[in-house]
């Protein structure tokens, strides 16, 4: 069996994720926008900044807000020599920890100096405010030095503040986003080449005797290594199914249309796969497809029935 080469792909999962914000987050985003900082005083009097709806200690119910200094300390940082895509600066920077005066918590953010022999913990550093702001955590733009200022030697007094600002920010859309480089690994390696080819590849467990596709390079039931590769399908039998409603974002298929477990001839686990070639509401569970190839795909486009009667349904009910 000749050796195949280990595959890697960078890929990418994004989302945008939409909440609504209570009055206290609302308050504490709303007041960035206006240049103002707001926490939470507890009921043994600590400020928390960012503020929170809820005790961390007692649970109870927070809603006493105060306004602390865009001036504050440092406890503690490390340097970022390569920021990545959407960090605050473009530039090396320091993720540093700042207590605000007035606060009794830290919060989290970037620092804007020019290596890190110009950053310690207890120096001194003020908010440096972004030109556009919208009320998110981004309207801090960074925090910046104060070589003027020495560090407190007295606590600050936070002072009461109403939390009320015109035009209120009540919601967010945060994007989420995940790059990674993922490494398929010798037996999915191998599945992911012979697909390219138009086959069908799994590995069998010498203990077993079970095929799973695609292989994973152990037996899930005995735990022992696989290596032996055997060719399945491409015929399989649908086991289970969902009819998907709900149109994905840039994915060009019509909606109503059906998601199946696939059961390989040969194969002892069912994979996943569309079903198409047939109305969705005459998709069962039994039904005999064939798989569809595209031009230039690396894998079936989806399957479709092959007019075989169904499968008897002892012939497939331990894959379910």
């Amino acid at each position: 069996m000749t050796a195949t080469p280990a595959l890697t792909a960078p890929l990418v999962v994004e989302f945008p994720f939409t909440r609504s914000l209570g009055p206290v987050q609302s308050a504490f985003l709303t007041g960035l926008r206006e240049t103002t900082v707001l926490g939470v005083r507890t009921s043994d009097g600590k400020v928390l900044v960012p503020p929170v709806e809820y005790d961390p200690v007692t649970a109870d119910e927070l809603r006493d807000l105060v306004e602390v200094r865009a001036t504050g300390t440092v406890t503690t940082w490390a340097w970022n020599p390569d920021p990545r895509r959407g960090q605050p600066l473009a530039t090396p920077f320091a993720w540093v920890l700042v207590r605000l005066d007035g606060a009794d918590t830290a919060l989290l953010h970037a620092l804007d100096a020019p290596g890190p022999d110009a950053v310690r913990t207890g120096m001194r550093v003020g908010i440096r405010w972004a030109q556009q702001r919208t009320g998110a955590i981004t309207d801090i733009a960074c925090f910046e030095p104060q070589p003027h200022e020495e560090e407190l030697q007295a606590p600050v007094s936070a002072r009461p503040h109403s939390g009320v600002f015109p035009g209120p920010v009540t919601g967010i859309v945060a994007p989420a986003r995940l790059d990674y480089t993922y490494a398929p690994g010798r037996a999915q390696s191998a599945h992911l080449t012979a697909l390219t080819e138009r086959r069908i590849v799994g590995e069998r467990c010498p203990r077993c005797r079970k095929v799973y596709v695609p292989p994973r390079g152990a037996c899930p039931t005995c735990g022992v290594a696989t290596s032996e590769q055997v060719e399945v399908g491409p015929r399989g039998t649908v086991t289970t199914f969902c009819v998907v409603n709900i149109k994905a974002k840039n994915l060009d298929i019509d909606v109503p249309y059906v998601y199946a477990h696939i059961a390989l001839d040969g194969a002892d686990l069912a994979l996943h796969g569309r079903i198409g070639g047939i109305p969705y509401d005459q998709v069962r569970m039994g039904l005999r497809v064939e798989p569809v190839w595209r031009d230039g795909a690396r894998h079936p486009d989806h399957y479709r029935p092959t007019g075989e009667p169904d499968a008897d349904y002892d012939t497939y009910k331990e894959l379910l």
